[in-house]
């Protein structure tokens, strides 16, 4: 984090208004990205990124070092995501066993490829990848979401979910397992 972000963060604990609209200015796009790849839809995506800065702006008393702002913010993220899915679960009534409960988790990869035949291909990779981290349950997917699609380092995913290394691990080669069966299943 650089120096004037520090400054920035410092500025909006003190109660700096201008500091918390740049700082959601800076923010928005990160916490929307991770949202909607947890949820699978733009309007629980807009809610998760709208109520983690009404509850950081409420909690902003809460966070004791400028250093784990980030951690912070997408912690309250991530959590309100995973609520939503569990919200979802309780209402849910499954049609099979093979349909899965949690909202569909969209890994938006760039297409690169010029090859009409080439283009189906990835795109039906893509949509198999997606059904299988669906399958996840809600912390596996997480841990898959932000360290795989988002890029976070373990140490940071670590601190976003409020959890271990090892377990960041642990779930990351559970995870992976299982895609790895799935998608070897042609899910």
């Amino acid at each position: 984090m650089s120096d004037e972000t520090k400054d920035l963060v410092q500025r909006f604990i003190d109660g700096d208004r201008k500091a918390f609209a740049e700082l959601v200015g800076r923010y928005k796009k990160r916490v929307y990205s991770v949202a909607y790849q947890m949820l699978g839809n733009h309007l629980d995506a807009d809610e998760v990124t709208q109520e983690t800065f009404v509850r950081i702006y409420d909690r902003r008393h809460l966070l004791r070092n400028v250093n784990y702002f980030t951690s912070f913010l997408m912690r309250i993220a991530t959590n309100y995501s995973i609520d939503i899915i569990r919200w979802r679960q309780k209402d849910f009534v499954p049609i099979d066993d093979d349909q899965s409960v949690a909202a569909p988790v969209k890994a938006e990869l760039a297409d690169k490829t010029e090859m009409p035949d080439k283009q189906i291909e990835n795109k039906d990779l893509f949509e198999r990848i997606n059904r299988a981290v669906n399958k996840l349950p809600p912390r596996q997917r997480l841990t898959v979401v932000l360290h795989d699609i988002e890029g976070y380092s373990k140490a940071e995913v670590a601190t976003i979910m409020g959890c271990p290394q090892a377990t960041v691990r642990s779930n990351l080669h559970i995870a992976r397992s299982k895609l790895r069966k799935w998608l070897a299943k042609k899910v």
